[in-house]
């Protein structure tokens, strides 16, 4: 499991392939399933309504399964729409054994808080690179050349728009370097990730051409596959009922395809940051240069160590450098 990756101290790069090739294993999966919803869409609504009484109460809100898959994602109660005055919970409330597995799951670490964790500790964010700080100045200065661009213009109109412009990006970047600005949107719900955590991932994806960062992107597109694969299915899953059933309740209770529509929103985006990592990308040329210190700590080569392909420097992804053969046996 990809969990299972992350729950150690220092996350090497083979096993971020591993993690690769797992995440993409899901991508291919959940493809399929937004697919089979095609199948579905072949049969008219009469044909439904031939078995619709059959299956009262049965709901997908019973799936154990796909409340599982949610909450291991990282998807929050708190973001969560309710139906009337139940929640995701009160389906297996009467099942001790789907309840007790429900808990366990929703009291555990899940992948966006293990992504999380792995990227605060992102090689460049400390004293040795200092990226934030890089990052902020060129920001400051790229705005206050805008700024200059905005004084020099001389048609009123033009000026008045230009203006405009570079007030929104002010607050908007702000709003990405201002800690405490970042921990009101993340307590709207506007956010997921802590503001350590979304340094590490922008810088990643600025310097996503480094071999060690390589690995790294992928995986967070990988994440966003899997974010936009899940969006999908509601939004064809959601489609497919009002197809069949117009507006009518859904057989569990709920308002049937306006609750399933409103499922379809950045509310269930878990990785929704790294969808907007987007708005905060530089022009190549702006973007700090690595020091020869940090650019020697992303880079790999391998030599041949007796007759064995080796990483010549095996600094993890985490900035961290692996015990050795005898350090391990000392423990």
């Amino acid at each position: 499991m990809v969990h299972l990756c992350f729950v150690v101290e220092v996350l090497h790069e083979n096993l971020m392939l591993v993690i690769n090739s797992r995440v993409t294993r899901i991508t291919l999966i959940l493809k399929i399933l937004v697919e089979q919803i095609k199948v579905l869409e072949s049969m008219t609504p009469t044909d439904f309504l031939e078995f619709r009484d059959l299956l009262v109460p049965a709901s997908g809100f019973q799936s154990l399964q796909f409340r599982l898959l949610e909450v291991k994602l990282g998807v929050k109660e708190e973001n969560r729409i309710n139906y009337g005055s139940a929640t995701f919970r009160t389906p297996f409330e009467h099942y001790p054994d789907m309840k007790r597995k429900l808990e366990e799951a929703c009291s555990s670490p899940s992948l966006l808080d293990l992504v999380q964790e792995w990227l605060s500790r992102t090689p460049g964010l400390g004293r040795e690179f200092n990226f934030w700080s890089k990052y902020s100045t060129v920001v400051g200065n790229m705005l206050e050349d805008k700024r200059r661009g905005v004084e020099a213009e001389t048609h009123p109109q033009l000026k008045e728009q230009k203006m405009r412009d570079y007030e929104s990006q002010k607050v908007f970047f702000k709003q990405l370097l201002d800690e405490n600005e970042h921990k009101t949107l993340v307590v709207k719900g506007k956010r997921r990730l802590s503001h350590e955590a979304m340094q590490g991932a922008l810088m990643i994806t600025l310097y996503r051409d480094e071999p060690r960062f390589q690995t790294a992107y992928q995986f967070i597109s990988l994440l966003m596959d899997v974010d936009s694969l899940l969006m999908q299915w509601r939004n064809n899953h959601s489609l497919f009922v009002q197809r069949i059933i117009g507006t009518k309740f859904g057989t569990g209770g709920s308002s049937g395809y306006q609750y399933l529509r409103s499922t379809v929103s950045d509310r269930y985006k878990v990785f929704v940051d790294f969808f907007n990592l987007s708005s905060y990308v530089i022009p190549r040329q702006h973007i700090p240069p690595l020091s020869q210190e940090m650019r020697d700590r992303l880079y790999v080569h391998f030599v041949t160590v007796e007759g064995e392909q080796r990483f010549a420097d095996r600094v993890t992804l985490d900035g961290q450098q692996p015990a050795s053969p005898q350090d391990k046996e000392a423990h």
